[in-house]
């Protein structure tokens, strides 16, 4: 029983939780909400792919996450000790072996779905994915910004993946600009991408300060590690204040438009919570500090995606 909930929690199951619940509100309350928008009958990812398609990136994420903390054991020996999963309830060589195997058949998945929408980028973008989950366990992870970049491009796949499997490849429809139902769908999800892009970026940031003492003795190079403490806390104000400005203009937006909930969940769960952990930046010192921040802005994250519903209330 130990070893099952060890794996549950090598997996990081909230956080896949997570991927499945943002993919969910995004196809059920966006996309579909486009297409009976404009009377257009659709989408073309049909319930039975989309949710092998949500199982696929489920299994990716979850396959990338052991793979992470297989490279990563002698870091976390003296960053969370005490959350050791590998070495101390499932074997190194188990471990590999669930990373390959659940990657695998979350490509699978991919590829009977690129085959069945007759769109090749999705298997091509999937398995690069798992590439690129690889190569930042074993390398990116512990270069300057690179890594913090990787995961945050990644983040924002979460989402892109929905709109690339609507988008008619055959027909050159990469930027749709003849059907209004795909353009705002385009619109939408580089909004929604876009901020998935930002806040992950900012939490991977401050986590890099929360890690760094078991970073530095395994000869990482993470921002906090290589430009200190001051420069990586000006980086995450700056880019705070960037997303506090693309969110006023949201709220002046959906304010216009009379979409007075979607205003709400902006103000009182996105805008009041970024400056409250923009002030907090400031103060923080101790690992503890930096956690509770990366809390916080997860939950960010969390409320950003619920505002899917506040869309489709608002459309509908």
């Amino acid at each position: 029983m130990k070893r099952i909930l060890g794996f549950f929690q090598l997996i990081r199951y909230p956080n896949l939780f997570f991927v499945m619940l943002t993919q969910v509100l995004f196809y059920f309350c966006v996309i579909k909400t486009q297409f009976i928008k404009f009377g257009i009958d659709g989408p073309r990812l049909v319930q039975f792919d989309f949710y092998l398609l949500v199982l696929s990136s489920v299994l990716i994420a979850a396959a990338g996450y052991i793979i992470n903390d297989y490279f990563d054991l002698n870091i976390d020996k003296i960053n969370k000790p005490e959350r050791l999963i590998i070495d101390k309830l499932i074997s190194r060589r188990w471990a590999m072996f669930f990373h390959l195997f659940i990657s695998f058949i979350g490509l699978l998945l991919t590829a009977y779905v690129s085959w069945h929408l007759k769109n090749p980028f999705l298997l091509l973008f999937n398995s690069l994915t798992v590439i690129l989950l690889w190569f930042y366990s074993t390398t990116f992870k512990r270069r300057l910004l690179s890594g913090n970049i990787l995961i945050s491009i990644l983040t924002a796949w979460v989402i892109g993946v929905l709109y690339v499997a609507e988008v008619r490849w055959s027909f050159g429809e990469i930027l749709p600009y003849q059907n209004a139902a795909m353009l705002n769908l385009y619109k939408l999800s580089a909004v929604y991408a876009g901020f998935a892009f930002i806040v992950s970026l900012i939490r991977e940031i401050v986590k890099d300060l929360e890690d760094q003492d078991g970073d530095r003795k395994n000869n990482c190079e993470t921002m906090p590690i290589v430009w200190g403490h001051i420069a990586t806390k000006i980086f995450i104000s700056v880019w705070i204040l960037v997303l506090i400005g693309i969110l006023v203009i949201m709220l002046f937006y959906t304010l216009f438009n009379g979409w007075f909930l979607m205003s709400a969940i902006i103000l009182l769960a996105l805008l009041i919570p970024l400056y409250l952990n923009f002030k907090k930046i400031q103060l923080a010192n101790t690992p503890k500090d930096y956690h509770v921040i990366s809390v916080n802005i997860k939950l960010i994250m969390f409320f950003g995606i619920l505002s899917m519903i506040s869309y489709f209330y608002h459309n509908s």
